[in-house]
């Protein structure tokens, strides 16, 4: 077998035009019309000339032929395709995949060997951010400190008061980005998970604290899930309900090809121009859901980034009456295998 993809369709081409053309010379001598009684060879039929009565089949003969050399050449054209178009999408999904192994022609292993190398130039692309942001992070904190040492000095109350806050907004800033880089750079594994007893736990958890936080849930089988991870991203939806709805109700159903977690709250909403810019990392509104709750609008995108990790969608609308909706919907997929 040729080792490119060119000198297998020759092979492919010529092997049907061989077979194409035995089977048509079988054809023409096994129902060529038999002379009658007499007749030698040399001598015209007495009835003139005779038709072929295996022509057509000869001409469908080398057409089948050439159709499934062509039908086999375009699936050999097309699966590499498909395969790295397959890959793609996993890598939006997780740039930690395995990569792809290398095989088939040498065009094949060739584009499997350049996407390899560019999902391992973007993950330490990656790599080398998250590093940098986290060691620039972490070095905040150390003149935040002093900052916060010298606020307690000043005579003047409102201000001292005012120091305080933004230090402590800082403070949540620096901390929220070192936990979403930190779940970004060391996704866990998936594993069979309860979705039902984490939300008990979650809300349990909430209302242990003094927060109106209520479940509703439907018995729901096992889905394939990163725990810490989707507990997480509940968590993150839950608090934004509390934080500008004052409290939480969480819904869960279960369907046959999806598990679906509802978060409503009572608070003022969102404007609908802003539905999906509240979904950018560190976007906060101008309007009632703003700095003035606290959190520095990395909640809402943590919460979408897990939920594509699970292959999932977070949908958010504004409720009927008021408040905000927001549906985490969860195929029942299992873990990415390596192509």
């Amino acid at each position: 077998m040729p080792s490119t993809l060119l000198g297998r369709l020759a092979l492919l081409l010529f092997v049907a035009v061989l077979v194409s053309h035995v089977l048509a010379l079988t054809l023409m001598f096994e129902l060529r019309p038999e002379p009658p009684p007499g007749h030698r060879m040399h001598e015209p039929h007495p009835h003139g000339p005779q038709p072929f009565p295996g022509f057509f089949m000869d001409v469908g003969v080398r057409l089948g032929a050439l159709m499934l050399a062509a039908w086999i050449g375009a699936r050999w054209l097309s699966q590499p395709i498909k395969q790295l178009a397959a890959a793609a999408r996993e890598i939006g999904l997780d740039i930690h995949r395995p990569p792809m192994v290398e095989n088939g022609t040498v065009e094949c292993r060739a584009a499997t060997r350049v996407f390899n190398q560019m999902q391992a130039q973007i993950r330490r692309q990656l790599d080398e951010r998250d590093r940098f942001v986290a060691a620039v992070s972490h070095d905040l904190r150390t003149p935040l400190t002093r900052l916060a040492l010298r606020a307690e000095g000043l005579a003047d109350t409102v201000q001292r008061q005012q120091f305080r806050q933004d230090i402590v907004e800082m403070n949540d800033m620096i901390t929220a980005t070192l936990d979403y880089l930190r779940g970004a750079a060391a996704p866990e594994p998936f594993a069979p998970l309860d979705v039902a007893s984490l939300l008990n736990s979650l809300a349990d958890d909430r209302q242990g604290c003094g927060q109106d936080v209520r479940l509703t849930a439907d018995s729901a089988r096992p889905i394939e899930a990163q725990t810490s991870s989707l507990r997480r991203c509940v968590d993150n939806l839950v608090e934004n309900a509390v934080r500008y709805g004052g409290q939480a109700r969480i819904r869960l159903s279960d369907h046959p090809d999806r598990l679906c977690i509802e978060v409503r709250d009572e608070g003022p909403g969102i404007p609908a121009v802003e539905l999906e810019r509240v979904l950018e990392p560190f976007y906060r509104l101008e309007g009632s859901r703003n700095r003035s709750h606290g959190g520095v609008g990395l909640g809402l995108s943590i919460a979408q980034d897990i939920a594509r990790r699970h292959r999932g969608t977070l949908e958010l609308r504004n409720g009927e009456q008021a408040g905000l909706v927001v549906t985490l919907t969860l195929p029942r997929l299992v873990a990415t295998s390596a192509l």
